[in-house]
């Protein structure tokens, strides 16, 4: 059963359920100067532990760049690819795993561990909490680009250190995703991985526990 959703909240609920990971509907232009200003800072309004904001954001427009990026992706997706037999390997092979050249625009997120120095408060217990704050800057990203009109998509067949190399990354600083940003031609209305029969999507209800882990959730 829908649930009623407030009138202020509506836009919300509609841009989440709208978002895509997307590949192959770019149009092949990148977000005009003014939007993109509008996506980066949302993204950089997001959450962060310790107030260290521990992301950057290097916007690669040079065709040089994507193009040698675009070479590497293929390479691990070879690779992967070659992992696959049968039914599993068919399937693969019908799914675009990036819009590297397509989309007119990359933007790949780092994330610095030493931001904010030695003693950053809410990351005593938690390492990871500063990477998780980098990534609540991608969904801001996400987020803010598909309010906008604009598709995203996060490519994740790489190796960090040839990215790191790629764009003169410090030592250090991590960069954990190449998210391609640009127009589109359209979003589709499911994700590609479901429409191409690699995986459905999990009911709520399978994710949902009450007090420990297992015990069913409610009705």
């Amino acid at each position: 059963m829908m649930l009623a959703v407030p009138e202020q909240s509506a836009d919300l609920y509609d841009v989440i359920a709208r978002r895509r990971d997307v590949r192959a509907e770019f149009a092949g232009r990148p977000p005009a100067d003014d939007v993109l200003h509008r996506v980066l800072a949302a993204a950089h309004a997001a959450p962060s532990v310790g107030h260290t904001q521990p992301w950057d954001f290097v916007l690669v427009r040079d065709a040089g760049l994507r193009e040698a990026f675009a070479a590497h992706v293929a390479q691990e997706r070879e690779a992967f690819a070659a992992s696959l037999s049968g039914e599993r390997a068919e399937t693969f092979s019908r799914i675009k795993v990036e819009g590297v050249r397509e989309s007119g625009l990359g933007v790949v997120v780092t994330y610095d561990a030493s931001r904010g120095g030695p003693h950053v408060l809410g990351r005593h217990a938690i390492a990871d909490a500063g990477l998780y704050s980098s990534v609540l800057a991608i969904q801001n990203l996400w987020l803010a680009a598909t309010a906008e009109g604009l598709g995203v998509g996060w490519v994740s067949f790489y190796r960090e250190e040839f990215l790191a190399d790629l764009l003169g990354v410090p030592d250090g600083v991590r960069p954990i995703a190449w998210l391609c940003l640009g127009e589109v031609t359209v979003l589709q209305q499911r994700p590609d991985l479901e429409r191409h029969g690699w995986r459905s999507r999990r009911p709520l209800e399978e994710a949902v526990h009450t007090d420990r882990y297992g015990a069913p959730g409610p009705a």
